[in-house]
């Protein structure tokens, strides 16, 4: 759910605009900045909730430190928001609490012996 965003883009660094799909709803983001940047220019979030309290989570440290940004990126989860440049099209999902894991096969479970 998008709210009133207390980030504002800087207008003497403009960029060429490129749309992300978050959460199936369409978000203008600015080419070279990161997932995470556009997210919260955007007045999205939470971004994630914790696996054991269920926490909401957003973006804090924005250079890869605090992993609170970790987004489902192009399908794939606990990606990085803030190491990620967007790029257009890109789909983004939050993550909500652990991730799934695929169950291994008899068979996959063989082969890693």
């Amino acid at each position: 759910m998008a709210t009133v965003s207390n980030f504002k883009r800087l207008p003497a660094n403009a960029a060429a605009e490129v749309c992300i799909w978050v959460e199936g709803q369409p978000v203008t983001a600015r080419e070279g900045e990161s997932v995470a940047a556009a997210v919260l220019a955007a007045g999205l979030g939470p971004t994630r909730t914790t696996p054991v309290s269920d926490s909401a989570r957003s973006p804090y440290c924005m250079m890869g430190v605090c992993f609170e940004c970790l987004m489902e990126i192009d399908g794939q989860a606990n990606s990085q928001g803030c190491m990620t440049a967007v790029g257009e099209g890109m789909q983004v999902r939050f993550q909500r609490g652990i991730r799934a894991v695929p169950a291994d096969t008899e068979k996959d479970a063989g082969e890693n012996r």
